[in-house]
């Protein structure tokens, strides 16, 4: 079983930064991908940011120039810089990471970013 726990979320003043760390229970190697989603409307959580295996990377159009992800393989962990924070990104954040060979799917428990104007 993964585990996933994050970190670095908080209250932030529009415009301002924060960073998100996801702490991984085994090798960020493990994986095919680790990122970052967000709950979005209603309750079906969106892409935010997620880094592939093959060493791509894939953004939601909106995080594009603001939001920077990468992996730190010291502490098997996933970050988020996030930066130019609007209120619109106000939101739940989860961890998200894929295993093979069965491509299970595994959740950090979400983490509140709020932004105010």
């Amino acid at each position: 079983q993964v585990q996933l726990v994050e970190s670095g979320g908080g209250s932030v003043q529009a415009g301002g930064s924060l960073r998100l760390s996801c702490a991984a229970s085994k090798s960020a190697s493990t994986f095919t991908a680790m990122g970052w989603y967000r709950r979005g409307p209603g309750d079906e959580r969106e892409l935010v940011a997620e880094a592939y295996a093959d060493g791509g990377i894939r953004y939601v159009d909106d995080a594009l120039g603001r939001f920077a992800i990468s992996k730190n393989s010291a502490n098997n962990a996933v970050i988020l810089q996030m930066n130019s924070l609007a209120p619109e990104d106000t939101d739940v954040y989860y961890c998200h990471a894929v295993q093979p060979p069965q491509m299970t799917e595994y959740w950090g428990q979400g983490i509140q970013v709020t932004v105010f104007s």
